[in-house]
Order: C-alpha cells, then sequence, then structure tokens
C-alpha cells in the first residue's frame, strides 16, 4: 500500500452523498423490525424489551440447500453450501444506533451474538456476526441490527486468515495476531482506545481511511469463550470508539463491522485468535466516501491517509457523542 503527499492535496471533484434525515422516531409503525410490527412475510413480531433474534424471512444461506459438489472442467467447481441467516435487532427502538445504548443495553447485544454463535456452531462450520450500519452501506433499514449468518463451509476471507495463521504458529510457535498485539501496543502509533481486556487499533494493512481492528488482549478463540469480565469490558471499549467515529464528521457513523473466531468443528485450532473488523468507507468528510476502482481494483489498494494519522485523528475525538469537533471536513 502506498500513501502518496499528493493524494491528500489534490482538489476533489467527485460525488458528494446527501445526508439522510438523521431523527427519527422512537417507534415507527412501518418498520418491519419494530416490536410488535408485521414483517414483510406476514410475520408478526412479538413486544420484544431488549435484542430480538428471528431466522431472515428472505435468507441468503438455507439448511436444505443441495450439498452436492460438481466440477465440469478442471478449472470450475460448484459447490453446495447449506447454512441459515438470522436478524439481530439490537434494541426495540428504532431511533438509537449501537452507541447510543447504554453499556448494559450493548452487554445484552454482546451475549445475544455469542449465545447465537455457540448454538449455530453446533451445525455450522462457519458463523458470521456482523452488522451493516448506514444507508451507504447498502443498510436498507435504519432499526439498530445485525445479522448472522451460518454456514458449512468456510468463506473465502476466513480461509485466508486461516491458512496465515497456521502457517504462522508453524512456524513461530505462536499465535500470530497476538504477536501483532503486543508490537502495536509497545510502538503505540496507531492505538485508539483500550482497556483491560481489549485494544482498539488501526492495522499496518489498513484498506480504509479509518479501518479498525479490535482485539482481546489474552488467547480467545470464539465469543462463547469471552468470560463475564471481558463481555462487560467489550461492551465499555465499543460505545467509547463508536462514539469516537460519530464524532469524527458528526453523523452517525456508517460502517461493515464483523468478528472472526475460530471455525466451530474443526479440531487443533489453537493458531486462531477472536478478532473484529470495522470497516468504514467515509474519506474526508460525512458526504466524501472512498471509492475502490481503477489502479486499487486491478494492482493494491492505495491508502488516502496513514494509519498513524488515522489512528491520531480517532484518538483526539472525545466519547462525548456530538460535543467536541464542529468541523465539516478533515484537513487532510
Amino acid at each position: 500500500m502506498l500513501v502518496s503527499p499528493h493524494r491528500t492535496k489534490r482538489p476533489w471533484q467527485g460525488k458528494q452523498e446527501s445526508l439522510a434525515d438523521i431523527h427519527r422516531p422512537v417507534r415507527d409503525p412501518d418498520c418491519y423490525l419494530c416490536p410488535g410490527n408485521i414483517r414483510a412475510a406476514g410475520h408478526r413480531n412479538p413486544d420484544y424489551r431488549g435484542t430480538y433474534v428471528f431466522t431472515n424471512d428472505f435468507a441468503a444461506l438455507l439448511p436444505e440447500s443441495p450439498g452436492e459438489s460438481e466440477s465440469p472442467h478442471p478449472l470450475v467447481r460448484y459447490e453446495g453450501v447449506q447454512g441459515t441467516s438470522r436478524v439481530v435487532c439490537f434494541s426495540p427502538r428504532h431511533d438509537l444506533t449501537l452507541p447510543e445504548l447504554t453499556i448494559p443495553e450493548i452487554r445484552q447485544v454482546i451475549d445475544t451474538w455469542a449465545r447465537e454463535s455457540a448454538e449455530l456452531g453446533k451445525l455450522y462450520r462457519w458463523v458470521q456476526v456482523f452488522e451493516n450500519k448506514g444507508e451507504i452501506m447498502g443498510c436498507s433499514n435504519p432499526h439498530p441490527h445485525g445479522q448472522i449468518w451460518a454456514s458449512s463451509s468456510l468463506p473465502a476471507e476466513p480461509a485466508k486468515e486461516h491458512r496465515h495463521q497456521r502457517e504462522y504458529v508453524a512456524k513461530t510457535g505462536t499465535v500470530l495476531l497476538l504477536d501483532y498485539l503486543r508490537y502495536e501496543c509497545d510502538c503505540f502509533e496507531r492505538i485508539v482506545v483500550e482497556n483491560a481486556h481489549w485494544v482498539f487499533l488501526v492495522p499496518f494493512w489498513a484498506v480504509w481511511p479509518f479501518e479498525v481492528l479490535l482485539l482481546p488482549r489474552r488467547h480467545v478463540l470464539h465469543l462463547a469463550d469471552l468470560t463475564e469480565e471481558e463481555r462487560g469490558s467489550l461492551a465499555d471499549i465499543l460505545k467509547r470508539l463508536l462514539t469516537r467515529l460519530d464524532n469524527l464528521f458528526q453523523i452517525p457513523f456508517p460502517y461493515t463491522f464483523g468478528w472472526h473466531g475460530a471455525p466451530s468443528q474443526d479440531s487443533a485450532v489453537d493458531f486462531w485468535q477472536l478478532h473484529a473488523h470495522l470497516l468504514p468507507p467515509l474519506l474526508r468528510s460525512a458526504t466524501v466516501r472512498k471509492f475502490m476502482v481503477g489502479y486499487e481494483m486491478l494492482a493494491e489498494p492505495q491508502r488516502d491517509i496513514t494509519p498513524e494519522q488515522a489512528a491520531v485523528t480517532m484518538r483526539n475525538m472525545s466519547e462525548n457523542r456530538y460535543q467536541n469537533n464542529n468541523r465539516k471536513e478533515l484537513p487532510l
């Protein structure tokens, strides 16, 4: 990845997205995720008071899908994948995002992630917990929610992590991401926020301008393995980091956030380390996003700001939402 000093000085003439209205009602009678409302497929939600999980009415993965493999040519292979897709409503409130929830409410979400992951892990090899936040990230419903997709096979990105972590421990005898975390904590340049059990940092290899990586300080394989204290500490650091992101451009900051842990049904996976990726698209303001095109798609991604600049910018944000930052565009 390259960072050219000229990239941040050239005039911007690209598209600027219009800001959606961020003022929403506590309950929307037309929202298919609000308590008591009827969803698109005709099912009615219960009058839930905390987190609420249901199988997606239009699931991308189905348990009864054919599982056969076919290879009509040595260079081409089809493989059937079984699975399921669930929706996790974080709160009955339509008008709140994850960082606006209280720490106990965020803790409920974490416990739900852990419980659902453990349950689905008994049936499927890979369980992907994730949230797409914001219309700019393709989220069609602003009600605070995420998804859990479980599949019988290992998807492409986790498969890469699986291979590299396994190769690293074979060479060194130590866990790749724990060694990397020690390095980052020693130099501190890319650390954004930390507490007793977790560290949020801008990874050295980050592609997106304000991309961050979340790591537990000890060796952990799955969300369900987290202790009570670690779950409470996770709720704290999620609220702190996501509030800082909201303060960057004074908006509910859009992103894709997701967990990667060891495959559920594999043996000898101690080389894995639980971690989460947070991938936000915004570049210099609330209405300017980064696009992957041209050289970046055909050769390699290019950093618009350095990881160190991104970390300092986020470290300088207040943990009180919309309090300390009035600028409309970052001076990059």
